[in-house]
């Protein structure tokens, strides 16, 4: 597992996926800085994350027309967070050890106290401290003067999603849309990365970027009835692990797993897990909460604020405050879950890779003129890469490392006949098709993966 795992972040690197942040500074631990593929990839995901929500169908195929978009800002009132209980409650106990014990009080080694097994320190064997509360939330000043009342924090994650607006702008949104229960409304990272961006004070993050401290989260609150709340949660649950099959991954590299009562937080009344099979053992992509009446209610409603967030059924005449469904995922661990897999778990089905086609002409000057040509034709409807360095060999090589389906290859007889091959990454099937009809089969083919 370990050099499966040393592949990985090689391959990351020198194919352009992730780079270590400041690395010419020495790095800075945790963060990651996403190339040129990497970038692709991650916009893609989320591409048809929007999709599948907003624009997309629900489980029963119907298409969907009761989620709504919003883009709101990672500052807000320090008193969101008060009330959610995030000051108190949003910790890790702080152990440099596995089990709660605590710092290591000889190598100085810190755990988080939920991963340890044993004891002594698991770095060098001493003895551990007792462990102790430790806020994940990045805490900084807002204006010239740094006192407490200048004190805000950036949002730790997707469940708290009231950092992001959606709770709080519940109300404007049904005003403006008129949309009746059940409806949602989500919020993805489309324009800018830094609007719906996490951060999260990790005492041990680890395992390349899958646990990192600034990470892009795709969330959505579904707003429902209280009676329709446990079968909305079931059907989310079934959509959001179809979702990352049409991916392309592999069912057997996905499971769901469903969080013990001891696991629940405090808002939850069930909550579901879509793990991957990563190199270093199962790992969560993504999150299926169903955090009842809390938000609405209790969050920022009458409990606390003396605002009235209830829905009145303008049908049944019945007033309730809704329960709220959410599916809340990592961009970031889906796409180390795309580089991480290769062909190994995304089959032919994979559709997120981080080029639609590949241009490559050998190296006889007369060619350059019609590869370029087909070029040009080929950049306005996908991303695409021009190569034409080295063999041909070495350049599908490069490609399928990086996950491009489709090469596109301009060779000698391209100049008689007009056509140009078609070879595939997965199946490395070739198809000879007449330049001018090379559009409309590579858009037939991308849309049967």
């Amino acid at each position: 597992m370990a050099a499966d795992f040393d592949k990985i972040t090689s391959l990351a690197k020198r194919r352009g996926f992730v780079f270590q942040s400041s690395e010419i500074y020495g790095g800075l631990n945790s963060t990651w800085d996403f190339g040129p593929l990497g970038v692709e990839l991650k916009n893609n995901i989320k591409r048809a994350w929007w999709r599948s929500g907003a624009q997309g169908r629900t489980g029963q195929g119907q298409l969907r027309d009761d989620i709504v978009g919003l883009d709101a800002a990672i500052l807000m009132a320090p008193a969101g967070w008060r009330a959610s209980g995030h000051l108190e409650t949003f910790t890790d106990p702080a152990a440099q050890g596995r089990r709660g014990q605590g710092d290591c009080k000889a190598c100085k080694m810190r755990f988080r106290a939920d991963q340890l097994v044993d004891e002594p320190c698991p770095n060098c064997g001493g003895e551990l401290t007792e462990p102790r509360p430790f806020n994940l939330m990045f805490k900084t000043f807002m204006g010239p003067v740094e006192d407490n009342a200048a004190v805000v924090y950036l949002h730790p994650s997707a469940s708290a999603a009231l950092s992001s607006g959606i709770f709080v702008n519940v109300q404007n949104v049904r005003n403006v849309t008129r949309k009746r229960l059940p409806f949602g409304i989500a919020q993805i990272p489309l324009a800018s990365a830094a609007l719906s961006s996490s951060f999260r004070n990790e005492i041990s993050p680890g395992n390349f970027f899958y646990r990192s401290r600034e990470f892009e989260q795709m969330e959505c609150e579904y707003f429902v009835p209280p009676a329709q709340a446990s079968d909305a949660y079931r059907a989310w649950i079934n959509e959001r692990y179809t979702w990352y099959c049409d991916l392309g991954i592999k069912p057997q590299s996905l499971r769901l797993r469903e969080h013990e009562l001891s696991e629940l937080s405090h808002y939850s009344a069930g909550t579901t897990d879509v793990e991957f099979r990563f190199p270093w053992g199962w790992g969560e992509l993504e999150g299926i909460a169903n955090r009842t009446d809390f938000d609405l209610l209790g969050l920022c409603g009458l409990e606390q604020f003396g605002k009235d967030l209830s829905y009145l059924d303008d049908v049944t005449g019945e007033r309730f405050v809704p329960y709220v469904v959410e599916p809340a995922g990592g961009v970031d661990r889906a796409a180390g879950a795309a580089v991480g897999v290769r062909r190994s778990a995304f089959g032919s089905g994979s559709s997120q890779t981080p080029h639609a086609t590949r241009h490559t002409p050998k190296y006889r000057e007369s060619l350059i003129g019609v590869a370029r040509e087909i070029e040009r034709m080929l950049r306005p409807h996908w991303m695409i890469t021009y190569d034409e360095t080295q063999s041909i060999g070495r350049r599908y090589a490069r490609q399928d490392e990086n996950g491009t389906p489709f090469c596109v290859t301009v060779d000698f007889d391209t100049l008689e006949d007009r056509a140009v091959t078609i070879r595939e990454r997965d199946s490395m099937l070739q198809d000879r098709v007449p330049i001018a009809d090379l559009v409309p089969a590579l858009r037939e083919k991308l849309e049967d993966r």
